[in-house]
């Protein structure tokens, strides 16, 4: 009798297999033409974000500029063993852990808060003003944003010019370690904001309007009516920006922390990819460099996949 139930199970799903494919099948045949676009894409990925997965492999052989680009000798986890014995490394990992923390608790929850706010504005006139306002610093180079800062900040420049004014005296902004993540963090803010919003304005819209008047018609004002309604309208959309987010948390902007930092405030501004530029380009270390960019990767991985599934527990919305 159990022998022919397992028989039946497989059998059925068997079926629901054939049957997926062929669905799957004609939905390709169907629309071959939308899935064509695809390709390009996925060569791009191919091409530039897998094939150089092949590299890590140097993570574990030593690698020596000009011999083999996978390297000469096998060395197992000796480059592993070199960072998490180095003292330096532990000291950017801790402020990369830092910047990322702060950046996930100031810049996500920001451009949320926008997007409410821009909501309830009921001029369309002012309303696009502010949306393109807010979106222009996104378009901005990085270098440009950098040289900004860097005026901005400077003993001679507009924020010591109003420092000046109230206490007398000028703050070396960029000389000083503690006052870096303060700059950092508020330049994040202000550059992202507005193009972060974006998306969850796309979402707002998608929210039906009888949910509304059947809260207006229960007595709900507005702030009741954004924590019932609006919030738990754009909740999947929060949820999937929050776990991909999560696998960008150590990847802390390469970019601007570069162009900012100096031997000054390393102690606060050296993070895991400046030191990894500085290790791996700098001093043709590039092995050890592959050792550290694999084990920032594997954390990037373990916390997309502990975040989703906490998400899937906590309020049953998931990437997969």
């Amino acid at each position: 009798m159990k022998s022919e139930t397992a028989k039946t199970t497989l059998t059925m799903t068997s079926l629901r297999k054939e049957s997926r494919l062929r669905t799957a099948g004609a939905l390709l045949r169907k629309d071959w033409q939308l899935y064509s676009l695809l390709i390009l894409p996925v060569i791009y990925l191919i091409i530039f974000k897998y094939g150089p997965m092949i590299g890590n492999v140097i993570a574990f052989r030593r690698f020596v500029p000009g011999g083999s680009i996978f390297g000469e000798t096998w060395v197992g986890l000796r480059y592993f063993q070199m960072f998490v014995q180095d003292p330096t490394f532990w000291k950017v990992f801790g402020n990369t852990l830092i910047l990322g923390g702060l950046a996930l608790l100031f810049t996500f929850p920001v451009p949320i808060i926008f997007a409410l706010l821009l909501n309830e504005v009921k001029s369309k006139r002012f309303k696009k003003f502010v949306q393109t306002a807010s979106y222009l610093p996104h378009f901005l180079s990085i270098v440009i944003v950098a040289g900004m800062i860097l005026q901005l900040t400077a003993v001679n420049g507009s924020i010591n010019g109003l420092v000046a004014f109230f206490t007398g005296d000028n703050i070396p902004f960029m000389q000083r370690a503690e006052w870096f993540r303060t700059i950092y963090i508020t330049s994040e803010i202000w550059q992202g904001m507005g193009w972060g919003a974006i998306l969850y304005l796309a979402a707002l819209t998608t929210i039906d309007d009888s949910l509304y008047e059947a809260a207006r018609i229960d007595g709900a004002n507005r702030w009741k009516q954004t924590i019932h309604v609006t919030i738990p309208g754009i909740l999947p959309t929060i949820v999937t920006l929050l776990i991909l987010n999560m696998g960008n948390f150590l990847a802390v902007g390469f970019e601007k922390i570069l162009l900012l930092y100096n031997p000054l405030i390393y102690d606060t501004s050296d993070v895991i990819s400046t030191y990894l530029y500085r290790v791996g380009l700098q001093s043709s270390n590039f092995s050890y460099a592959t050792a550290i960019g694999l084990f920032e990767s594997l954390i990037g991985l373990i916390l997309v996949f502990s975040v989703n599934a906490i998400s899937r527990r906590l309020t049953q919305r998931s990437l997969w």
